[in-house]
């Protein structure tokens, strides 16, 4: 019974010891690196903001000139090759409007104000459109977005580049140390941004869009991405 209870306890001494050995083991040597990643793409849809606003004595005249005007623009537009479905209703809102004399607030009308956005499919078609609307009746263009269709692909390589630099970079510290990579311990993303991420916004007068076509020049946007690295070296 003695043996017994001896052999016990040695395997429990052996066990402790054991354990004590794994905790005491050096932690593995690490490099942290941060990669990044890029591409370029053309834009090739864009979304254009138009807006009729109109002023009356009255509400319902407010209403009334400025529902006729988008119906007007949204009509020119199919006519012209937009799709129904690529045209949406941004807000629409109805205002009294006042002057201020001797301190006092005098109502002077209502303004009503209607924004819808236009998906294009051939950016090249942007100014022309421009033109038809404010011909149709819009009184304002209020900005020109573009995107890409693919956007999320697109990040998605950015992403994959971000992290071929990043162990590319800790495989260049590693040696640099006399040492290897032997294992990725993580991957933070840093984040993907689009630049640009639209056009500058701007307001257009209707007198100033309908002088002429104005051209418009979507460029090249950039999808960028970026990680930090975790890397276990020998």
């Amino acid at each position: 019974m003695m043996c017994r209870t001896m052999l016990m306890a040695g395997m429990v001494a052996a066990s402790v010891a054991a354990a004590g050995a794994q905790s005491a083991a050096p932690a593995p040597s690490t490099v942290v690196v941060r990669g990044e990643g890029e591409v370029r793409a053309v834009p090739d849809v864009a979304f254009v903001t138009i807006g009729a606003e109109f002023r009356a004595a009255t509400p319902k005249e407010a209403q009334a000139l400025s529902a006729k005007a988008m119906t007007a623009v949204q009509q020119r537009l199919i006519a012209a090759g937009v799709p129904k479905d690529a045209i949406r209703t941004l807000s629409y809102d109805l205002q009294a409007q006042f002057d201020f004399t001797n301190g006092k607030q005098v109502p002077r009308g209502y303004q009503a104000r209607n924004v819808i956005e236009v998906r294009l499919d051939d950016i090249q078609s942007v100014g022309e459109i421009l033109e038809l609307a404010v011909a149709a009746g819009g009184t304002s263009v209020q900005g020109v977005r573009f995107d890409l269709k693919q956007r999320a692909a697109l990040e998605r390589e950015a992403l994959t580049r971000a992290v071929a630099d990043a162990r590319a970079r800790a495989e260049a510290a590693a040696k640099g140390a006399g040492a290897a990579v032997v294992a990725v311990l993580r991957i933070e993303e840093g984040g993907v941004n689009v630049r640009p991420m639209e056009a500058p916004m701007f307001r257009m007068a209707a007198d100033t869009v309908a002088a002429s076509a104005p051209p418009i020049a979507a460029g090249d946007t950039v999808i960028h991405a970026s990680v930090t690295l975790t890397a276990a070296i020998k």
